[in-house]
């Protein structure tokens, strides 16, 4: 039986079992359905935060405020308007 025919008997088996053969069905796969990520957990990621912030507390990297992204990104937008009205 192809992937395909085996994909289209589990739809239409689950559209119509009762409440607690879906819900046993969702037990036995929940953890590769649902992928939870815990980013704090993730020690690659976690040293990388560190260092992007020892880095701006060095000052050797800068930092913009929300207030002066939106600022750029609104004068930036203005700009490309300018020119695609021409």
């Amino acid at each position: 039986m192809t992937t395909t025919a085996i994909r289209e008997r589990l739809y239409d088996y689950i559209r119509v079992a009762d409440d607690k053969k879906v819900k046993a069905i969702y037990a036995l796969l929940e953890d590769q359905i649902v992928q939870k990520y815990e980013w704090s957990e993730d020690e690659e990621f976690v040293a990388e935060l560190d260092e992007r912030v020892r880095r701006y507390e060095a000052g050797i990297d800068p930092a913009f405020s929300i207030e002066e992204a939106k600022s750029s990104l609104n004068e930036m937008k203005n700009v490309y308007l300018k020119g695609r009205k021409k």
